[in-house]
């Protein structure tokens, strides 16, 4: 007899997933070997037979164990005491886990030993009878866990309120084997086991529990606890459900409820087994029983299913997971995995329940686009594996994996062969492979039989490949050939092309069809006849395929928070203590803590953020700001303005009892975009809405207007003139534009309306010097060189001039709305992160960056200036927020300070156009009412503008110029060149000449130039001042020029 230590433990990941999910059933046409020599064996296995243990015979040569287990209970104690008595296989050596038990005798052949239990483990290579006498103390359990495998629960306990054994509560062994268990319990205790048939015999120490179950098993369970049991027989099935009843002296409605539950289980169970027969046959045993576990589990074993009794409480359990755990009696308890080459089960399972039960509601699309939406969310390059190589599940990324890619491949295949065929081949695998293992070739060569056809191709690019299909459409356009129109687009693929079915829906004003176009290659044309102008192509809109979702299809969800490998948790200043139990959880995900005081912008755009609490400064800085959440806790998701591939969730809570209640159950809840509890019971959930399949526009309408309704500038201004803020916009360089302004102006103004005018000409420093001219206290040459007007806006000022004189006339405030533009230059090259803290502080406290739309727009202008260096555009972005924000808050701040003032805002377009700019962000400080005229845009649509107006073309006096290219050079200004023909020229200027002054305007920059200029008409004179520098040395001269 040989014993031996072994050093570590040998049941693999694999292994261990097996046992929580998956067992060996079933063993017709199979015969023992017991290695007791022929004669013992023949006399064992009549004596099974005779005596009804046992109801089938083993297959020659399989040289399976026998395993009996008698086990006995002392509730007080949490206390197993048992017996195992395992008959050894010739030529076979066994590993034996004992875990945490005590082990007080061991005994080959009758004889004792003293076997060397390293590690919880001991190896055995000999053949005979091994008994083994144990004891084991179950107390509490600790219902912590790893939130990424929500639902596995690995503990084991014995107490009062109930037993769960699932776990190394007995000396378990490698592989398949027969058990026999024998349960002594107290008399109040009913038991459950994987068996076909359950006696109970009363004896003085309790009721002796006896499990028939005549087919091969890798562990044996046991479940028991004060059951009220329910019975129903259903096509031969006898049907049990083992429900807690409650305390029903004080409970008596939540008893009630308890009975009605069972009811509720019974009739799903009913349906499925039903359904299920129809679809893949005969189920496969004589009993199938719901068992509540007193530990949070949710686990399928042959014969039985264990649920926790949360879990079994939960609404939804009877009508969606209770048929996925039935139809692993075929799958996985009856047909079972060989996990050393790959689980197909549990992709298949997910198929044929969840995403069936799905489809049958109409919703199967919504329920394959959650599965790649957590594909997408979970599963990151370090995560990566393929098919073939999931074994079980550990996280959310294996799980997205092994259930959410298995799924879709089922899905996909099949739409390949179609249902007559798939089920077909479903069949043919139970048939085949009944009660023994079966790989993912064994599924492949079950629907190669059933459909007639090769489907290696289709098995290996999904199975040993990492990775999704990723498309895009190109070049879409209708044509008109012969008379019939034709939509043509190229479908390119990301990376090495898969083959596959590609669903194109297209509705037309004629009527809409289907059509499936076959794609293999990375690049591939296709022309479909129509029988209609159809305004967009739809691909893949019930999401049949495994693939990469485009931008506009991937909502903002939990999961994306959870999935980030680079997550922050936004730590704030005040309340840290109410949310330390959501950090630890979040901590122990990998997330990393960082004040939010500390938080940069490179932070933000390269990581998903959990900020804690509404009112944290974060959100002001990218959202302007958050809306107090109602009572409880709650958690948000939005896109990451600065990087919209990462999201920013905002966990808000009233106490720390609520945030603590609701933390742990974050995790289930992947699939929302916001999710609130009051006292840790979920009352509010959804997901944002997204487009359903990759949407191609082909043909934008065609809009008109009509002339004959057209309204007059005058109409237009009486419909606005109470609104509190007007915004008109402009292309700076059209003089007839500015024109406009005035007139909308000069009208209100005769209207006795009290307004400022608001400019983004100016910036907010300034406001001073502004002020200072509308008051009369100095000249325009001065309030141009005070506001740096030249250096910091540059356009022609009488563009503006008469604007501004005629606010001057009429004492009419004008407000500087701007922002400092070396803020604006600075973040446009370095992001917020380049300005100094000085320069924080002169940004608006808080500033939305979450409109989509409006960056879109910006960035067709940034792509078409591509060649000017504008460099990253994620800064160029920030800065323009920064300058709208700015503009937004300057009138707030204005309309505060005087309430009884509207304000009519002068702005480029850009800023003005479908409300991104500005308007909706004043709306967002202030909720003021306001009107948007927009000039000359380039397309119209219905929300461009509230007024849409087209001046007739204006020409603006021209600008006179000296004709020189002036340079700054220590403090003054020289002329580098003259132009020929020049005023300049003519009034004898030269190179290297230092201007002095302009007529009475000394000129100390070359922005004194442009103001000395700027008013002069032709036919004025005036005089030039110099300094040239002779062979005598510097001498001032002046000359006179007519312009």
């Amino acid at each position: 007899m040989t014993f031996s230590a072994i050093n570590e433990v040998h049941l693999s990941d694999k292994t261990l997933f097996n046992v929580r999910r998956i067992y060996n059933v079933d063993c017709n046409n199979q015969k023992w070997n017991l290695i007791l020599g022929v004669k013992m064996k023949l006399i064992i296995l009549i004596a099974l037979l005779v005596s009804g243990t046992f109801i089938c015979t083993v297959q020659a040569g399989e040289n399976l164990p026998l395993y009996n287990l008698s086990v006995s209970f002392d509730i007080s104690k949490n206390l197993i005491k048992g017996v195992s008595t395992i008959t050894l296989p010739e030529n076979r050596e066994m590993n034996i886990s004992t875990g945490n038990l005590e082990i007080t005798s061991v005994k080959l052949n009758g004889l004792p030993v003293s076997p060397e239990i390293k590690e919880g483990m001991f190896k055995v290579n000999n053949t005979g009878t091994l008994e083994i006498f144990f004891d084991g103390t179950f107390g509490e359990v600790n219902g912590s866990g790893n939130p990424g495998n929500a639902g596995v629960v690995s503990n084991d306990i014995i107490s009062e309120e109930g037993i769960s054994l699932t776990g190394t509560w007995y000396p378990r062994i490698e592989g398949r084997a027969y058990y026999r268990l024998k349960a002594l319990l107290p008399k109040d205790f009913t038991a459950v086991s994987e068996a076909d048939e359950i006696t109970a015999a009363d004896t003085p120490q309790g009721s002796e529990y006896s499990f028939n179950f005549p087919y091969p098993l890798t562990v044996i369970n046991l479940a028991a606890g004060k059951y009220m049991v329910q019975k129903e027989t259903f096509h031969g099935v006898d049907i049990y459900m083992y429900f807690f009843p409650g305390d029903v002296s004080r409970d008596i409605i939540g008893y009630l409820e308890n009975v009605s539950r069972a009811k509720t289980y019974v009739e799903y169970t009913k349906k499925y087994i039903g359904m299920y027969e129809g679809l893949i046959g005969p189920y496969p045993y004589r009993r199938f029983s719901v068992v509540e576990d007193v530990l949070p589990t949710g686990y399928s074993m042959p014969t039985f299913t264990l649920l926790g009794s949360d879990v079994i409480r939960l609404p939804f359990i009877a009508n969606t997971s209770l048929g996925h755990e039935i139809l692993h009696q075929w799958f996985g308890n009856y047909v079972y995995d060989d996990f050393e080459k790959g689980n197909w089960i549990e992709g298949l399972t997910t198929y044929q329940s969840d995403q069936f039960f799905e489809k049958q509601k109409g919703e199967g699309g919504k329920y394959r686009k959650k599965l790649l939406i957590d594909y997408q969310s979970y599963v990151k390059p370090d995560k990566e594996t393929e098919l073939a190589d999931f074994f079980g599940r550990t996280d959310f990324a294996s799980e997205a994996i092994g259930y959410g890619k298995g799924t879709m491949l089922f899905n996909m295949l099949n739409n390949e062969i179609g249902d007559d065929a798939f089920y077909r081949g479903l069949r043919g695998l139970i048939k085949e492979k009944a009660s023994r293992e079966a790989t993912w070739d064994d599924v492949r060569m079950a629907f190669e039989n059933a459909s007639g056809r090769n489907l290696e191709w289709f098995f290996n690019q999904w199975l040993y490949r990492k990775g999704e299909i990723s498309i895009d459409i190109e070049d879409q356009r209708v044509t008109v050939l012969n008379g019939v129109p034709t939509v043509s687009f190229r479908i390119i693929q990301e990376g090495e092309p898969y083959q596959f079915n590609l669903s194109l829906k297209i509705n037309t004003d004629k009527g809409g069809f289907i059509k499936i176009l076959n794609v293999k290659k990375e690049n591939e044309s296709f022309d479909v006849p129509l029988n209609g102008t159809p305004p967009e192509l739809v691909f893949d809109g019930d999401y049949d395929l495994m693939r990469n979702l485009s931008e506009n299809e991937y909502p903002p969800v939990i999961a994306r928070l959870l999935g980030d490998e680079n997550g922050l948790i936004v730590i704030p200043e005040k309340d840290k203590k109410k949310y330390e139990g959501l950090i630890d959880i979040f901590k122990a995900e990998g997330f990393i803590p960082k004040e939010e005081k500390e938080l940069r912008d490179e932070n933000i755009t390269a990581s998903s953020l959990l900020v804690l609490g509404y009112d944290s400064p974060v959100l002001k800085r990218l959202f302007g700001g958050w809306k107090k959440p109602d009572a409880g806790f709650s958690l948000a998701i939005a896109e990451n303005p600065l990087n919209t591939s990462n999201v920013v969730a905002v966990a808000d809570g009233d106490s720390k009892e609520e945030i603590d209640l609701a933390s742990g159950k974050i995790f289930h809840y992947g699939q929302y975009s916001f999710i609130r509890f009051e006292k840790g019971k979920n009352v509010e959930n959804r997901t944002d809405e997204t487009e359903q399949g990759i949407r191609v526009s082909l043909n934008e309408p065609v809009l008109g207007i009509q002339p004959q309704r057209t309204i007059k500038l005058d109409d237009i201004i009486r419909n606005i003139s109470n609104k509190k803020i007007i915004y008109i916009g402009e292309t700076h360089t059209n003089y007839e534009e500015h024109k406009v302004q005035l007139a909308v102006i000069m009208n209100l103004s005769g209207q006795g309306n009290k307004f400022a005018i608001g400019m983004e000409m100016f910036q907010k420093p300034f406001q001073k010097a502004v002020d200072d001219y509308i008051s009369g206290n100095i000249t325009e040459k001065e309030f141009l060189k005070k506001t740096q007007y030249f250096k910091r806006w540059g356009y022609d000022y009488n563009l503006y001039r008469e604007i501004i004189e005629f606010a001057k006339a009429k004492k009419i405030p004008i407000v500087a709305l701007n922002q400092r533009s070396e803020i604006i230059e600075n973040v446009s090259k370095g992001g917020l992160d380049a300005l100094t803290d000085d320069e924080k502080k002169q940004l608006p406290a808080d500033m939305d960056m979450s409109d989509e739309d409006y960056k879109r727009s910006l960035k067709q202008v940034f792509d078409q200036h591509a060649d000017q260096g504008f460099g990253n555009f994620n800064y160029f972005y920030q800065s323009q927020i920064i300058w709208d924000e700015t503009m937004a808050h300057s009138i707030d701040e204005f309309l505060k300070q005087k309430p009884d003032y509207n304000i009519v805002v002068l702005a480029g377009s850009g800023h003005i156009m479908y409300g991104s700019g500005i308007p909706k962000r004043a709306y967002r400080l202030n909720a003021k009412d306001y009107a948007t005229l927009v000039q000359n845009p380039e397309s119209i649509d219905g929300d461009v503008g509230d007024f849409v107006l087209f001046p007739k073309p204006v020409s603006p006096l021209p600008v006179l110029q000296l004709g020189i290219f002036p340079t700054e050079v220590n403090g003054s200004v020289k002329i580098s060149s003259v132009e020929n023909e020049s005023v300049a020229e003519k009034a004898g200027l030269q190179n290297n000449d230092t201007l002095l002054s302009i007529d009475d305007w000394k000129i100390e920059a070359i922005d004194d130039v442009k103001i000395a200029m700027f008013d002069k008409k032709k036919g004025d004179t005036i005089k030039v001042r110099i300094s040239r520098k002779g062979l005598a040395g510097e001498k001032e001269l002046e000359f006179a020029t007519t312009l």
